[in-house]
């Protein structure tokens, strides 16, 4: 067998409660990938995803995502010289909007943030300190647009973040967003459709999983210790809390149909381990 073909046994037997036969199969796998699943499952990891904030921090400004936000942010910048309202919906620690605003000809006149994590919102104002027109907000996407506000917004962006709320859910996000504003444009991972209990999708995520712990060099063990493995595992375990509720380009472009959007474009934006980053645009 291959190492690949090791790694999709070791992952199936995790995932059927055998962690001692997929720890031992991981280990004669001889990649990165094996060995780090080997130290996972034999030295007590299990900690939540965002349990170690080192290795999020490494992960998020490290490896393909260098390339991948710097796309981004270029991207986003282009479009905001001419818009005078900008809204964006899940915007973290600013990772994308910081630099795409450092970037832009001219800034939108009024700047809302809406992030339900106060830490990372605190962390995206610090670097917007005393930016012209900028409102922050301490709220989810779906809590933001349910209060007595009538405000529009010429953009609307939200950056590999409707991802986390659930599909039923998100179409009713979508409709609320519709009339109140003139252009969406979200950033999205083009994932592959698989049958989550095929034997395709296990080869799959080895693969990608592969790929992406191998671009961390020296941080590569952090990583994954820390942050991809939990969430590589939480992804074969059943009953495991999901997350993220991802699909490919083409669903998402049916769901902002389903929810009034119209001029739906979809644009390569970025090669990534996972799956390819595109730039989906409706108005």
């Amino acid at each position: 067998m291959t190492k690949t073909e090791v790694l999709a046994e070791a992952l199936t037997a995790y995932s059927v409660g055998d962690p001692a036969k997929a720890a031992d199969l991981a280990g004669r796998a001889g990649s990165t990938l094996g060995a780090e699943l080997r130290r996972y499952l034999t030295e007590g990891g299990g900690g939540p995803v965002y349990d170690q904030p080192a290795a999020f921090t490494a992960f998020i400004r490290g490896g393909g995502n260098v390339k991948l936000y710097r796309k981004l942010s270029e991207a986003l910048a282009r479009r905001y010289g001419s818009v005078g309202s900008l809204l964006d919906l899940g915007c973290g620690d600013g990772l994308a909007v910081v630099p795409a605003l450092e970037q832009a000809d001219r800034q939108p006149g009024r700047i809302d943030l809406v992030e339900p994590s106060s830490a990372l919102l605190a962390e995206t104002r610090k670097h917007l300190d005393g930016t012209h027109g900028l409102h922050t907000w301490e709220a989810t996407a779906q809590e933001f647009l349910a209060r007595d506000d009538d405000r529009q917004w010429q953009l609307t962006q939200s950056t590999f973040a409707l991802q986390s709320i659930p599909t039923a859910e998100r179409t009713e996000v979508l409709r609320a967003l519709r009339p109140r504003t003139s252009c969406l444009v979200l950033a999205e991972f083009d994932v592959p459709e698989y049958d989550e209990e095929s034997a395709e999708y296990v080869l799959s995520l080895v693969t990608r999983y592969e790929r992406g712990i191998s671009e961390y060099g020296r941080d590569a063990s952090l990583v994954a210790q820390g942050f991809l493995l939990p969430i590589l595992l939480g992804l074969v375990k059943p009953g495991a809390d999901r997350t993220n509720w991802e699909q490919p380009a083409t669903d998402w472009a049916s769901q902002l149909k389903d929810a009034g959007f119209t001029g739906i474009r979809i644009e390569p934006l970025a090669d990534y381990w996972w799956s390819p980053a595109v730039l989906i645009t409706a108005s």
